[in-house]
Protein backbone atom coordinates (compact mmCIF):
# COMPACT_ATOMS: atom_id res chain seq x y z
CA UNK A 1 0.00 0.00 0.00
CA UNK A 2 1.48 3.05 -1.14
CA UNK A 3 2.10 5.72 2.01
CA UNK A 4 1.01 9.33 0.28
CA UNK A 5 3.34 11.09 2.26
CA UNK A 6 6.21 9.20 0.45
CA UNK A 7 4.92 11.02 -2.76
CA UNK A 8 7.49 13.89 -4.15
CA UNK A 9 6.64 17.23 -5.81
CA UNK A 10 9.55 16.97 -8.48
CA UNK A 11 10.41 18.75 -10.33
CA UNK A 12 8.23 21.09 -8.76
CA UNK A 13 9.78 23.22 -5.99
CA UNK A 14 10.26 21.14 -3.26
CA UNK A 15 10.71 23.42 -0.05
CA UNK A 16 10.37 22.79 3.75
CA UNK A 17 6.30 23.59 4.72
CA UNK A 18 5.35 22.44 0.71
CA UNK A 19 4.10 18.97 0.49
CA UNK A 20 2.75 16.69 -1.65
CA UNK A 21 -0.38 15.30 0.02
CA UNK A 22 -2.91 17.29 2.24
CA UNK A 23 -5.83 16.54 4.51
CA UNK A 24 -8.27 17.78 1.36
CA UNK A 25 -6.28 15.01 -0.74
CA UNK A 26 -7.04 12.36 1.82
CA UNK A 27 -10.50 13.12 2.83
CA UNK A 28 -11.59 13.06 -1.21
CA UNK A 29 -10.23 9.12 -0.93
CA UNK A 30 -12.24 8.38 2.07
CA UNK A 31 -15.41 10.30 1.04
CA UNK A 32 -15.32 8.76 -2.89
CA UNK A 33 -14.13 5.07 -1.59
CA UNK A 34 -17.46 3.33 -2.60
CA UNK A 35 -18.30 5.18 -5.96
CA UNK A 36 -14.95 4.18 -6.90
CA UNK A 37 -15.33 0.57 -5.69
CA UNK A 38 -18.43 0.63 -7.73
CA UNK A 39 -16.71 2.40 -10.68
CA UNK A 40 -15.49 0.57 -14.10
CA UNK A 41 -12.03 0.75 -15.66
CA UNK A 42 -11.75 4.01 -17.36
CA UNK A 43 -14.67 5.00 -15.53
CA UNK A 44 -12.86 7.35 -12.82
CA UNK A 45 -11.53 10.79 -13.82
CA UNK A 46 -9.04 12.74 -11.62
CA UNK A 47 -9.32 16.48 -12.17
CA UNK A 48 -6.41 19.00 -10.08
CA UNK A 49 -4.72 16.58 -8.67
CA UNK A 50 -1.61 18.50 -7.54
CA UNK A 51 1.25 15.62 -7.76
CA UNK A 52 -0.71 12.40 -7.92
CA UNK A 53 -2.09 11.56 -4.10
CA UNK A 54 -5.71 11.27 -5.74
CA UNK A 55 -4.95 9.01 -8.99
CA UNK A 56 -2.46 6.93 -7.36
CA UNK A 57 -4.44 6.32 -4.06
CA UNK A 58 -7.45 5.31 -6.14
CA UNK A 59 -4.93 3.06 -8.19
CA UNK A 60 -3.08 1.68 -5.55
CA UNK A 61 -6.93 0.49 -3.95
CA UNK A 62 -7.42 -1.73 -7.14
CA UNK A 63 -8.73 1.75 -10.34
CA UNK A 64 -7.63 1.35 -13.53
CA UNK A 65 -8.07 3.19 -16.61
CA UNK A 66 -7.58 6.69 -14.66
CA UNK A 67 -8.11 9.77 -16.91
CA UNK A 68 -6.01 12.73 -15.13
CA UNK A 69 -6.33 16.27 -15.83
CA UNK A 70 -3.42 18.63 -14.08
CA UNK A 71 -3.14 22.23 -15.09
CA UNK A 72 0.61 22.71 -14.46
CA UNK A 73 3.00 20.68 -16.40
CA UNK A 74 5.12 19.61 -13.64
CA UNK A 75 2.12 18.67 -11.21
CA UNK A 76 1.93 15.99 -14.32
CA UNK A 77 5.58 15.45 -14.70
CA UNK A 78 5.36 14.84 -10.48
CA UNK A 79 2.26 12.06 -11.24
CA UNK A 80 4.52 10.11 -13.70
CA UNK A 81 7.60 10.39 -11.72
CA UNK A 82 5.51 8.86 -8.69
CA UNK A 83 3.81 6.27 -10.59
CA UNK A 84 6.78 5.16 -12.02
CA UNK A 85 8.31 4.99 -8.95
CA UNK A 86 5.25 2.68 -6.94
CA UNK A 87 4.78 0.63 -10.40
CA UNK A 88 1.16 2.05 -10.92
CA UNK A 89 2.03 4.06 -14.71
CA UNK A 90 0.16 1.63 -16.11
CA UNK A 91 -3.18 2.60 -13.94
CA UNK A 92 -2.72 6.65 -15.24
CA UNK A 93 -3.37 8.81 -18.38
CA UNK A 94 -3.36 12.09 -18.40
CA UNK A 95 -4.99 14.20 -20.82
CA UNK A 96 -6.00 17.78 -21.83
CA UNK A 97 -9.52 19.68 -19.88
CA UNK A 98 -11.25 18.38 -23.46
CA UNK A 99 -13.97 15.80 -24.31
CA UNK A 100 -11.87 13.09 -24.17
CA UNK A 101 -10.87 13.32 -20.36
CA UNK A 102 -14.55 13.30 -19.12
CA UNK A 103 -16.50 11.39 -21.76
CA UNK A 104 -18.79 8.58 -19.43
CA UNK A 105 -17.39 9.17 -16.43
CA UNK A 106 -19.36 7.98 -13.73
CA UNK A 107 -16.99 9.54 -10.89
CA UNK A 108 -14.72 12.49 -10.73
CA UNK A 109 -12.31 13.21 -7.99
CA UNK A 110 -11.92 16.99 -8.39
CA UNK A 111 -9.67 19.55 -6.46
CA UNK A 112 -11.34 22.42 -5.99
CA UNK A 113 -9.16 25.72 -7.80
CA UNK A 114 -8.97 28.96 -6.30
CA UNK A 115 -10.90 30.27 -9.36
CA UNK A 116 -14.78 30.50 -9.58
CA UNK A 117 -13.96 30.80 -13.59
CA UNK A 118 -11.88 27.54 -13.34
CA UNK A 119 -14.67 25.76 -11.85
CA UNK A 120 -17.27 26.42 -14.27
CA UNK A 121 -15.05 25.45 -16.80
CA UNK A 122 -14.57 21.85 -15.38
CA UNK A 123 -18.32 21.41 -14.37
CA UNK A 124 -19.38 22.19 -17.19
CA UNK A 125 -17.37 20.00 -19.69
CA UNK A 126 -18.08 16.61 -16.66
CA UNK A 127 -22.32 17.78 -17.47
CA UNK A 128 -21.61 17.77 -20.69
CA UNK A 129 -19.77 14.74 -21.69
CA UNK A 130 -19.78 12.31 -18.41
CA UNK A 131 -22.12 9.68 -17.90
CA UNK A 132 -25.69 10.60 -16.15
CA UNK A 133 -25.37 9.22 -13.39
CA UNK A 134 -22.08 10.63 -12.37
CA UNK A 135 -21.05 11.44 -9.25
CA UNK A 136 -18.86 14.61 -8.57
CA UNK A 137 -16.46 14.56 -5.34
CA UNK A 138 -15.14 18.25 -5.47
CA UNK A 139 -12.75 18.73 -2.68
CA UNK A 140 -10.37 21.20 -1.15
CA UNK A 141 -8.92 23.38 2.27
CA UNK A 142 -11.83 25.02 3.78
CA UNK A 143 -9.84 28.38 4.02
CA UNK A 144 -9.62 27.90 0.03
CA UNK A 145 -13.72 27.42 -0.39
CA UNK A 146 -16.66 29.63 -0.48
CA UNK A 147 -20.09 29.38 -0.96
CA UNK A 148 -19.66 30.62 -4.32
CA UNK A 149 -18.35 27.49 -5.30
CA UNK A 150 -21.41 25.17 -4.57
CA UNK A 151 -23.48 27.82 -6.31
CA UNK A 152 -20.98 27.51 -9.31
CA UNK A 153 -21.45 23.58 -8.68
CA UNK A 154 -25.38 23.94 -8.90
CA UNK A 155 -25.60 25.43 -12.33
CA UNK A 156 -24.44 22.21 -13.62
CA UNK A 157 -25.73 19.70 -11.36
CA UNK A 158 -29.01 18.76 -9.89
CA UNK A 159 -28.04 18.17 -6.36
CA UNK A 160 -24.99 19.19 -3.97
CA UNK A 161 -24.10 17.92 -0.88
CA UNK A 162 -21.83 18.80 1.50
CA UNK A 163 -19.90 16.01 3.40
CA UNK A 164 -18.50 16.90 7.41
CA UNK A 165 -15.29 18.81 7.31
CA UNK A 166 -12.30 16.94 8.94
CA UNK A 167 -8.48 18.47 9.59
CA UNK A 168 -9.93 21.72 8.11
CA UNK A 169 -11.01 20.51 4.75
CA UNK A 170 -14.14 19.64 2.94
CA UNK A 171 -15.72 18.13 0.10
CA UNK A 172 -19.11 18.99 -1.81
CA UNK A 173 -20.72 15.78 -3.87
CA UNK A 174 -22.82 17.14 -6.54
CA UNK A 175 -24.98 14.63 -9.19
CA UNK A 176 -26.89 14.96 -11.82
CA UNK A 177 -26.25 16.70 -14.38
CA UNK A 178 -27.53 19.42 -16.50
CA UNK A 179 -26.66 21.81 -19.01
CA UNK A 180 -23.47 21.38 -19.88
CA UNK A 181 -21.31 23.32 -21.62
CA UNK A 182 -17.92 23.38 -23.28
CA UNK A 183 -14.73 25.86 -21.58
CA UNK A 184 -14.63 28.77 -23.72
CA UNK A 185 -12.65 31.98 -23.03
CA UNK A 186 -13.70 35.26 -21.98
CA UNK A 187 -12.29 38.29 -23.95
CA UNK A 188 -12.01 41.90 -22.89
CA UNK A 189 -10.23 44.67 -25.15
CA UNK A 190 -7.23 46.90 -23.37
CA UNK A 191 -6.07 49.54 -25.37
CA UNK A 192 -6.76 47.89 -29.16
CA UNK A 193 -5.44 44.39 -27.35
CA UNK A 194 -8.00 41.91 -27.58
CA UNK A 195 -7.29 39.49 -24.05
CA UNK A 196 -8.57 35.76 -24.20
CA UNK A 197 -8.90 33.66 -20.92
CA UNK A 198 -9.64 30.34 -19.85
CA UNK A 199 -10.90 29.75 -16.62
CA UNK A 200 -7.68 29.94 -14.00
CA UNK A 201 -5.00 31.74 -15.76
CA UNK A 202 -3.85 34.35 -13.83
CA UNK A 203 -6.03 38.06 -14.19
CA UNK A 204 -8.19 36.68 -16.46
CA UNK A 205 -9.32 38.70 -19.38
CA UNK A 206 -7.73 41.62 -17.32
CA UNK A 207 -4.22 42.96 -17.50
CA UNK A 208 -2.77 43.13 -14.01
CA UNK A 209 -0.98 45.77 -13.27
CA UNK A 210 2.44 44.38 -13.01
CA UNK A 211 2.30 43.47 -16.58
CA UNK A 212 0.77 47.27 -17.58
CA UNK A 213 4.07 48.26 -15.97
CA UNK A 214 6.48 45.93 -17.78
CA UNK A 215 4.40 46.59 -21.23
CA UNK A 216 5.43 50.54 -20.77
CA UNK A 217 9.09 50.22 -20.18
CA UNK A 218 9.92 47.13 -23.15
CA UNK A 219 12.35 48.52 -25.30
CA UNK A 220 12.20 49.81 -28.60
CA UNK A 221 15.05 47.75 -29.95
CA UNK A 222 15.51 44.05 -28.58
CA UNK A 223 18.87 42.56 -28.86
CA UNK A 224 19.86 40.63 -32.07
CA UNK A 225 20.80 36.97 -32.44
CA UNK A 226 18.28 34.27 -30.56
CA UNK A 227 15.03 33.79 -29.43
CA UNK A 228 12.42 36.35 -28.33
CA UNK A 229 10.48 34.81 -25.70
CA UNK A 230 7.75 35.57 -23.19
CA UNK A 231 8.63 32.84 -19.84
CA UNK A 232 5.17 32.65 -17.57
CA UNK A 233 3.40 33.74 -20.48
CA UNK A 234 0.06 34.05 -18.69
CA UNK A 235 -2.51 34.82 -21.21
CA UNK A 236 0.33 36.00 -23.82
CA UNK A 237 -0.48 39.87 -23.14
CA UNK A 238 3.04 40.35 -23.14
CA UNK A 239 4.58 37.95 -26.34
CA UNK A 240 1.39 39.37 -28.47
CA UNK A 241 2.48 43.24 -28.11
CA UNK A 242 5.83 42.59 -28.98
CA UNK A 243 4.33 40.92 -32.05
CA UNK A 244 2.18 43.72 -32.73
CA UNK A 245 4.79 45.99 -32.12
CA UNK A 246 7.08 44.80 -34.56
CA UNK A 247 5.24 42.81 -37.05
CA UNK A 248 8.36 40.49 -38.73
CA UNK A 249 9.35 38.76 -35.10
CA UNK A 250 8.63 35.29 -34.20
CA UNK A 251 7.96 35.36 -30.80
CA UNK A 252 8.15 32.17 -28.55
CA UNK A 253 5.90 32.16 -25.47
CA UNK A 254 6.33 29.45 -22.31
CA UNK A 255 4.17 28.40 -19.53
CA UNK A 256 3.42 25.78 -17.09
CA UNK A 257 -0.24 25.70 -16.76
CA UNK A 258 -2.56 24.52 -19.57
CA UNK A 259 -4.86 27.12 -19.05
CA UNK A 260 -2.50 29.88 -19.58
CA UNK A 261 -1.09 28.15 -22.92
CA UNK A 262 -5.11 27.56 -24.07
CA UNK A 263 -5.52 31.60 -23.16
CA UNK A 264 -2.24 32.65 -24.86
CA UNK A 265 -2.65 30.77 -27.88
CA UNK A 266 -6.43 32.48 -28.39
CA UNK A 267 -5.48 36.00 -27.46
CA UNK A 268 -2.46 35.45 -30.26
CA UNK A 269 -5.06 34.19 -32.95
CA UNK A 270 -8.10 36.90 -31.84
CA UNK A 271 -5.07 40.02 -32.34
CA UNK A 272 -4.02 38.26 -35.51
CA UNK A 273 -0.29 37.12 -34.83
CA UNK A 274 -1.22 33.56 -34.04
CA UNK A 275 1.15 32.77 -37.32
CA UNK A 276 4.03 34.50 -35.25
CA UNK A 277 3.62 33.47 -32.09
CA UNK A 278 4.32 29.48 -30.61
CA UNK A 279 3.19 29.10 -27.80
CA UNK A 280 4.26 26.06 -25.53
CA UNK A 281 3.36 24.31 -21.95
CA UNK A 282 6.75 23.70 -20.70
CA UNK A 283 8.59 23.52 -17.13
CA UNK A 284 10.31 27.30 -17.89
CA UNK A 285 12.47 26.85 -20.94
CA UNK A 286 13.38 23.24 -20.80
CA UNK A 287 12.53 22.89 -24.17
CA UNK A 288 15.06 25.22 -25.67
CA UNK A 289 19.32 24.73 -25.88
CA UNK A 290 21.73 26.47 -23.70
CA UNK A 291 22.28 30.50 -25.08
CA UNK A 292 19.41 30.08 -27.91
CA UNK A 293 17.70 32.95 -26.64
CA UNK A 294 18.52 37.02 -26.75
CA UNK A 295 15.56 38.71 -24.93
CA UNK A 296 13.83 37.02 -22.30
CA UNK A 297 10.40 38.78 -20.54
CA UNK A 298 9.17 37.63 -17.38
CA UNK A 299 6.53 38.48 -14.55
CA UNK A 300 7.35 35.78 -12.37
CA UNK A 301 4.25 33.72 -10.27
CA UNK A 302 4.90 33.78 -6.54
CA UNK A 303 1.98 30.80 -6.01
CA UNK A 304 2.76 27.45 -6.10
CA UNK A 305 -0.82 25.43 -6.31
CA UNK A 306 -2.28 27.78 -2.98
CA UNK A 307 1.19 28.10 -1.36
CA UNK A 308 2.48 31.66 -1.60
CA UNK A 309 6.58 31.06 -1.61
CA UNK A 310 9.75 33.10 -3.32
CA UNK A 311 11.19 30.20 -4.47
CA UNK A 312 9.57 29.93 -7.66
CA UNK A 313 11.39 32.89 -9.56
CA UNK A 314 14.84 31.83 -8.73
CA UNK A 315 14.41 28.61 -10.50
CA UNK A 316 12.46 30.50 -13.53
CA UNK A 317 15.80 33.86 -13.35
CA UNK A 318 18.29 30.78 -14.04
CA UNK A 319 16.53 28.99 -16.68
CA UNK A 320 16.36 32.43 -17.94
CA UNK A 321 20.30 32.65 -17.87
CA UNK A 322 20.72 29.01 -18.98
CA UNK A 323 18.74 29.80 -22.17
CA UNK A 324 19.92 33.75 -23.01
CA UNK A 325 23.42 34.02 -25.11
CA UNK A 326 26.15 36.18 -23.72
CA UNK A 327 24.92 39.62 -24.14
CA UNK A 328 21.00 38.44 -23.85
CA UNK A 329 18.73 40.70 -21.49
CA UNK A 330 16.68 39.60 -19.03
CA UNK A 331 13.50 41.67 -18.54
CA UNK A 332 11.22 41.84 -15.55
CA UNK A 333 8.81 43.14 -13.28
CA UNK A 334 8.26 41.82 -9.63
CA UNK A 335 6.83 42.72 -6.78
CA UNK A 336 9.01 45.70 -4.98
CA UNK A 337 8.99 44.10 -1.46
CA UNK A 338 10.72 40.60 -2.58
CA UNK A 339 13.54 42.49 -3.71
CA UNK A 340 14.63 39.93 -6.51
CA UNK A 341 17.65 41.96 -7.57
CA UNK A 342 20.39 40.47 -5.22
CA UNK A 343 19.15 36.62 -6.97
CA UNK A 344 19.12 38.19 -10.52
CA UNK A 345 22.38 39.49 -10.17
CA UNK A 346 23.82 36.30 -9.06
CA UNK A 347 22.03 34.35 -10.96
CA UNK A 348 21.82 36.19 -14.21
CA UNK A 349 23.96 38.49 -14.90
CA UNK A 350 24.70 42.58 -14.03
CA UNK A 351 21.37 43.98 -13.18
CA UNK A 352 19.71 47.72 -13.46
CA UNK A 353 16.33 49.15 -12.30
CA UNK A 354 14.45 50.85 -15.14
CA UNK A 355 11.13 51.83 -13.46
CA UNK A 356 9.59 51.69 -9.98
CA UNK A 357 6.40 52.32 -9.06
CA UNK A 358 4.14 52.16 -5.32
CA UNK A 359 4.04 48.26 -5.99
CA UNK A 360 6.45 47.08 -8.97
CA UNK A 361 10.20 47.41 -10.16
CA UNK A 362 11.15 46.56 -13.34
CA UNK A 363 14.89 45.34 -14.15
CA UNK A 364 16.84 44.30 -17.12
CA UNK A 365 19.93 41.58 -16.28
CA UNK A 366 22.19 41.83 -18.61
CA UNK A 367 23.69 37.56 -19.51
CA UNK A 368 27.00 37.16 -18.47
Amino acid sequence: MIDLDSLRRWPDVEDAGLGAVDAADRLLLDESAAARAAAGDGELIVIGDAYGALALGAADAGASGIRVHQDAVTGEQALAANAATFGLADRVRSLPLETELVQDARVVLLRLPRSLAALRDTAGLVAAHAHPDVVVFAGGRIKHMSLAMNDVLREYFTRVDVTHARQKARVLVARGPHDGADPVPARERHDGLVVCAYGGAFAGARIDIGTRLLLAHLPQVLPSGGLVVDLACGTGVIAVTLAMRHPSLQVYASDASAAAVASARATANANGVGDRVTVVRDDALSAQPDGSAAFVALNPPFHSGAAVTDALAPRLFADAARALRPGGELWCVWNSPLRYRPALERLVGPTRQVARDAKFTVTVSTRR
